[in-house]
């Protein structure tokens, strides 16, 4: 039995659909309000919920979002009466399951219900969850988590995938793990940096030529997409590729097979692709800079990587981590944070993203040396700029001369907090990592890791990884 909650200020309508679903087998309740729908899902866990866009304290289209993140994370249907296509496409970008507009038959109400609750039960009861190999993505943001699982469905899938995100978001790393977790993570991940390619030798560096095909070809040489065979294939920034190669990689696409530069015979070549760009494709389509039919070839399943400034929470996480890797680099002592580095990267735009906050934690350690702890000095000039000029325009001296409130620092957590935040990740870390590389091997896990058998169980239990 499933439990379901219908939010739609129409008590009539409320009552059809709760005797209906009761019919059906499942639990059913109703809010007419969305204050009312609200409490409901805080206090009971619902598997479905039918949401209407006009409430008299507020839009459903607007509350969907937050409903979906919602811990049993549930599927939204929305039934509304005033449908209009620019609604159903906020609705299906927001993560509903299906847009009915009203009045409707029961029967067209119920059978996304009864659609949604097969999907959810087919989730539950399918391959365990294990865990992803992805090594330097870090992040728990439910903007990052959403990543993931887009990712564990590419890598188990033969689909062609788009990773599109700003400069600096990791789309190369995103694309690696894709083809770490996936069957052909035994074969070569090649990579194509499209914006690099030379205008003049891009069909050679791709196709490969046969001996003599022009001046300088001393030799047959394979192209990349040879090398890729029974590999993955990644055109990173794929909005640079030149048009007229455009038009010949499509076939290729298709067919999967190609003719070198010079050659008369074709060459198969199995490989999966994935793409990334910074460029927004449509509009590249929609000024001729880009086939449609290329577009539509890439994106099978897209990947939309958030910036930086969208999931701040995964600030410290990053941190810690590429701290970690540059003292081992370099060769260093560990580094202690003061609470208030911490507060400068929080505070800061990054414009230029992951790869940016990596590049100022790298500096921070080269102007620190032998520091033990990283303070907002050891950072780059304009980052600790921007903290100045932040904290002058939020706190302006109080006319009565009193001290500065100290609420804007009552986000950071306190010492106790950040340690047992940071060991905890290290631990979840430590035992992904132990996993994985023993192959789901318990035996020997327990051997690297010198955990009893209990301890290790209770461990992988507590962190939710599973082990199939």
């Amino acid at each position: 039995m499933s439990n379901i909650l219908i939010i739609d200020d129409d008590k009539m309508l409320c009552d059809m659909l709760c005797r209906h679903i009761g019919y059906m087998g499942h639990d059913a309740t109703y809010s007419l309000t969305l204050e009312q729908g609200h409490k409901e899902i805080s206090s009971k866990t619902f598997d479905v919920v039918f949401l209407d866009v006009r409430l008299p304290d507020g839009n459903g289209l607007d509350a969907l979002p937050g409903i979906r993140k919602t811990p049993a994370q549930p599927e939204v249907i929305i039934i509304t009466g005033d449908g209009d296509p620019d609604g159903a496409e906020l609705a299906i970008r927001s993560g509903a399951w299906d847009y009915i507009e009203k009045p409707a038959s029961i029967e067209k109400m119920t059978l996304p219900l009864v659609r949604a609750l097969q999907y959810r039960k087919e989730k539950t009861t399918g391959k365990p969850a294990v865990a992803l190999k992805r090594e330097g993505i870090v992040g728990e943001s439910p903007r990052m988590k959403a990543c993931f699982d887009l990712l564990a469905q590419a890598a188990n899938s033969n689909t062609n995938v788009l990773i599109n995100g700003e400069t600096g978001t990791g789309k190369e790393l995103f694309a690696q793990a894709i083809h770490d977790n996936s069957p052909r993570s035994n074969n070569n991940f090649v990579v194509v940096d499209c914006a690099a390619l030379p205008e003049t030798l891009v069909e050679s560096v791709l196709f490969g030529h046969i001996k003599g095909a022009f001046t300088s070809a001393d030799r047959a040489q394979d192209g990349l997409i040879k090398q890729a065979h029974e590999g993955t294939l990644f055109l990173d920034e794929v909005g640079e590729l030149p048009l007229p190669v455009q038009k010949t990689f499509l076939r290729v696409l298709q067919e999967h097979c190609f003719r070198p530069v010079g050659s008369k015979l074709e060459v198969e070549s199995d490989f999966r692709l994935v793409a990334a760009t910074n460029r927004d494709l449509d509009e590249m389509v929609q000024s001729g800079r880009f086939r449609n039919d290329l577009m539509f070839r890439l994106k099978a399943l897209t990947i939309k990587l958030p910036p930086l400034r969208e999931h701040h929470r995964d600030i410290i996480d990053l941190s810690l981590y590429h701290v970690a890797k540059l003292c081992e680099r370099h060769k260093t002592g560990t580094k202690g944070f003061s609470p208030e580095f911490f507060e400068a990267l929080a505070g800061y735009n990054w414009p230029g993203n992951v790869r940016e906050l990596i590049n100022a934690l790298d500096t921070a350690l080269a102007a620190a040396r032998h520091d033990h702890t990283l303070f907002p000095r050891h950072l780059p000039i304009n980052i600790r700029i921007h903290a100045a000029r932040t904290s002058v325009s939020k706190n302006p001296p109080a006319k009565d001369g009193a001290k500065v409130n100290a609420d804007s620092f009552k986000t950071l957590p306190s010492l106790w907090d950040f340690r047992k935040t940071a060991a905890n990740e290290a631990e979840r870390r430590y035992l992904q990592d132990l996993i994985s590389i023993t192959k789901y091997n318990l035996n020997e896990a327990r051997r690297i890791s010198g955990l009893s058998r209990s301890r290790l169980y209770e461990l992988l239990k507590k962190h939710k990884i599973s082990v199939p």
